[in-house]
């Protein structure tokens, strides 16, 4: 693990790692920032520095303030070690399942995605249901958790019958981690973290709507990479690029397009088949050639 950590922003598919490290980073940051302002009496500064990243219940205090459905995602309880340190973990576990199949390009989606539902449930429930007024605090809410989710679920509906095995408990599919994952969920919504454990629900849906929209051949995140991908290039120096006029037959077109053709078409035979009877009922060449679409 310590090593996927070494350069990982210089890596192919170390997304997983990449988010945690801002996680992380993001939380030393403010965890500096609040012993700092308490030590000096100064307890505003970090107040207003976290109200910045924090998402508001009040839909009106959002609105002033919209960047915060996603900002939340990467800000963690500073009370305790433990809100941060489930995240990452499982974070990494499931995360890293789903770049072995999918890339590192839509595992941000995700987790982006499970983001903006958990935040916006969060809201409209926080909104439209009395009940719930009296039960989430006003100032906001943070924490990976709904990516997270995203994250879990998007990779147990993918891959449903993949093991994980754990302590105490031996192979376990991951569908019924992600099922107990849900209930736990379900159960608390109506508990003490009542609008976390709801955003947590909006992480899981959109995470599982991700991948079938994905099987049925509709990628629900093509934007948010895009969107990455522009930001990439204004920051990207700039090359010369040389090219050559090269004359081809046309049937050398003619046939790329077929080619190409035969390959979606293989891929998406493979996802049908992993729908059907799991990852681990590909073939070694069914593994690389799903591998090898997901870079692209």
């Amino acid at each position: 693990m310590f090593n996927e950590f070494k350069n990982a922003f210089s890596r192919h598919n170390h997304a997983h790692v990449q988010l945690i490290i801002i996680n992380v980073v993001v939380f030393l940051v403010l965890a500096v920032i609040k012993v700092f302002s308490v030590v000096t009496d100064f307890t505003g500064v970090f107040d207003v520095i976290h109200a910045q990243l924090s998402i508001p219940a009040p839909f009106f205090s959002f609105i002033q303030k919209p960047w915060t459905v996603i900002t939340y995602a990467f800000v963690h309880d500073l009370t305790s070690i433990w809100h941060i340190l489930f995240n990452m973990l499982a974070l990494y576990w499931f995360g890293k399942l789903f770049i072995e199949y999918l890339g590192s390009d839509k595992l941000i989606a995700v987790y982006l995605l499970g983001a903006i539902a958990g935040g916006l449930l969060y809201l409209l429930v926080y909104n439209t249901i009395p009940y719930y007024q009296a039960r989430m605090p006003v100032l906001g809410m943070v924490g990976a958790s709904a990516a997270v989710y995203a994250v879990l679920v998007a990779a147990a509906t993918l891959l449903p019958d993949y093991t994980f095995f754990l302590i105490f408990f031996g192979p376990v599919r991951i569908k019924y981690i992600a099922l107990i994952y849900i209930v736990i969920s379900f159960l608390g919504s109506v508990g003490l973290n009542a609008g976390g454990n709801i955003a947590h629900l909006g992480g899981a849906f959109i995470g599982y709507l991700y991948i079938k929209q994905l099987q049925a051949g509709v990628n629900w995140g093509g934007w948010i990479t895009a969107t990455l991908g522009w930001f990439k290039s204004l920051f990207a120096p700039s090359k010369v690029k040389v090219t050559y006029r090269k004359t081809e037959p046309r049937a050398s077109s003619a046939n790329s397009s077929k080619v190409s053709k035969a390959s979606q078409d293989e891929i998406d035979a493979i996802l049908d088949k992993i729908s059907d009877r799991g990852y681990e009922s590909l073939s070694k060449e069914e593994k690389e050639k799903l591998f090898n679409a997901s870079k692209k």
